[in-house]
């Protein structure tokens, strides 16, 4: 056989594997879907049940508003970009969760806050989007107190990675479908890639969760911390901001250090699978659940690498985002009653099974479908071509995996 016939066969393989991936996220995405449809909806009161176990029961009627808000967005996001989600039923459902919001999420002082947990009919336990964005943009750039972070005398300066990477994620969202608002956004959002770019520590060798203000390495635990999942999910927000700048150099930075690094020193050698927490000169971490897998990491791997390998082509990426896949697919999701588990402890054995909680909602899982499903497509649309995996490495086969 020539060398130029393998290649194409190769490549022919290839094209059927992503092919193969793309079928499996889509069905995957329509039954997640099916569970929060059917098990999530307050038909009495409105808005959404997060608190469910593994059939669906609901176990605590509390509405915690960041889900609440995120199930709206995921409807409303499934509605418009898939012909096969827009449907009125959706449509009515995340209405109905908006206006649930709107009724009851805002607390005193008038519009300045939001609750962070409802009961069921809507009174505040704890506690319009551009108001609102203004008021966030003024806790993080100037002052951080209304955000109940009081700066108090021995509290160290520092800054989460968490603060800028959502602020960059807002921006993005705000501006996606408004020209002027992606125009008034424009410096915020690089601003907030700035804030995250600083993270990147020890000589480029590390991604550290916490920094000073200006940049620096905190001592202590705090400023040894690292979350990989988090360092992934900001990395392909600041992919697609550098796809949206044009610049190719910060985009091959945000693979480099957002994408591999923080793959390579989170993926457990042994049992597979990413942390949940790291120290980044290996010592113990203090957060007891350290070791254990969480779905939100692995999701947000799934999203990054592959987008990734979109705009670069880089193999390595494509091998690792089937690497995470194949072990997400076969460890968290559930065959029997849908959705996936989210807590997993370090040997890859399901340590929790309830399907949604206080930070379980429907949200993760089905974005990172959605968006996967659509990288495959345009990949398989534009006919790119797949480069062939190294020797030694086979094919992945999603078929083998829908049995286990």
């Amino acid at each position: 056989m020539s060398g130029g016939l393998r290649v194409w066969q190769d490549m022919e393989k290839e094209q059927e594997t992503l092919k193969a991936w793309k079928e499996r996220i889509g069905q995957e995405l329509d039954h997640v879907m099916a569970f929060w449809m059917k098990y999530s909806h307050d038909q009495e009161y409105g808005g959404f049940f997060t608190c469910l176990s593994r059939d669906g029961q609901v176990y605590d009627d509390l509405k915690y508003v960041w889900l609440q808000g995120r199930q709206v967005w995921m409807y409303c996001r499934l509605y418009r970009k898939f012909e096969r989600f827009c449907r009125p039923e959706l449509l009515d459902s995340a209405k109905a969760g908006g206006e649930f919001l709107l009724r009851y999420a805002k607390v005193a002082p008038p519009g300045k806050k939001c609750a962070f947990v409802l009961t069921r009919d809507g009174c505040p336990v704890k506690s319009e989007a551009v108001e609102m964005m203004d008021q966030i943009i003024h806790w993080v750039r100037k002052d951080p107190a209304g955000l109940g972070r009081p700066c108090l005398p021995g509290t160290p300066a520092s800054e989460s990675m968490a603060v800028p990477m959502m602020l960059l994620n807002l921006v993005e969202q705000l501006g996606e479908a408004d020209e002027e608002l992606a125009a008034n956004y424009a410096e915020l959002g690089d601003w907030c890639a700035q804030r995250i770019l600083q993270h990147v520590q020890r000589d480029g060798q590390a991604v550290l969760e916490n920094v000073s203000e200006d940049g620096k390495e905190l001592s202590g635990c705090l400023g040894r911390h690292q979350n990989p999942g988090h360092a992934l999910e900001a990395g392909w927000f600041l992919l697609r901001h550098a796809i949206q700048k044009g610049d190719p150099e910060l985009r091959a930075h945000v693979v480099d250090k957002f994408l591999l690094l923080p793959f390579r020193s989170g993926w457990d050698p042994d049992h597979g699978g990413l942390f949940y927490f790291q120290d980044v000169d290996g010592l113990c971490p203090t957060q007891l659940e350290w070791a254990m897998k969480l779905w939100w990491p692995h999701s947000e791997a799934m999203i990054a690498l592959l987008m990734g390998y979109s705009d670069s082509g880089d193999p390595a990426l494509l091998h690792l985002f089937y690497q995470v896949a194949e072990f997400t697919f076969r460890k968290f999701r559930d065959p029997e009653y849908g959705e996936w588990f989210g807590y997993l402890n370090r040997e890859g054995t399901v340590a929790l099974t309830i399907k949604g909680g206080p930070f379980k909602g429907c949200f993760h899982v089905p974005r990172c479908l959605a968006m996967c499903e659509e990288m495959l497509g345009a990949l398989l649309s534009h006919q790119v071509p797949v480069p062939v995996r190294s020797a030694g490495s086979p094919p992945a086969d999603p078929a083998r995996r829908s049995a286990e």
